[in-house]
């Protein structure tokens, strides 16, 4: 007896460009943009970007590093030793920071070797940081400017998920895709999420990818 083997779908990479012309703009990052578009001439030289997971703080990050000639660190990674290299280009992103996952001591002496050197950093975090057991820390922290990024309208949102499935080498219609946008949590993670399943599911069973399908996939009920 032949026993057919099951069909597999392979986890690809799928690399996210962070290139300026890749980045889809709207109302709910406007702030965030108009912030690295209008470096040189910001406010202060350390600024904070907050936003939900997968809002665009890194891609915007990216965009700036880019242009500042900027070093990008995670948080997590930030050390004292590290710090005059960090700053060598008189630039530095400081991805997700957060109280209990960075160095507070590291963050501290950062900032104020950013302020000695006249360097520009930019923070990325979710929420303001705050909670910092370093109260000068927690102080510099609330005295900087802070840009928020909010989850994305529906239109941008739609936008999202043309450019994901777009990513991936898929082509859908419309009805899928307005589908998708009313019924998924309004974030660019959740967006990132569906597509991915999507595509996997529809591998594997071999179907294409179609609004009934993810209605059946995603247990959505049809209107």
């Amino acid at each position: 007896m032949s026993i057919r083997p099951r069909q597999l779908a392979l986890a690809l990479d799928h690399a996210e460009s962070f290139a300026r012309e890749d980045f889809l703009s709207g109302p709910s990052n406007a702030a965030g943009l108009a912030l690295v578009d209008a470096w040189p001439d910001w406010p202060h030289r350390a600024i904070v970007l907050t936003g939900p997971e997968g809002s665009g703080k890194s891609h915007l990050a990216a965009i700036w590093a880019q242009a500042a000639g900027a070093r990008l660190i995670a948080a997590r990674a930030l050390e004292e030793a590290n710090l005059p290299s960090a700053l060598a280009t008189g630039a530095l992103v400081v991805e997700d920071v957060a109280a209990g996952a960075v160095d507070e001591t590291a963050l501290f002496h950062l900032l104020n070797l950013a302020r000695e050197q006249d360097a520009f950093v930019l923070l990325t975090a979710r929420a303001a940081p705050v909670a910092f057991a370093i109260r000068d820390l927690a102080s510099r922290l609330k005295a900087l400017p802070l840009v928020g990024m909010a989850p994305p309208d529906d239109a941008l949102l739609r936008a999202v998920l043309v450019k994901l499935f777009t990513d991936r080498q898929l082509a859908v219609d419309e009805g899928l895709v307005g589908y998708l946008a009313r019924r998924i949590e309004r974030s660019f993670a959740a967006a990132r999420a569906v597509v991915a399943r999507l595509d996997a599911e529809a591998m594997r069973h071999k179907r294409p990818l179609t609004r009934a399908f993810a209605a059946e996939t995603l247990r959505l009920s049809e209107p």
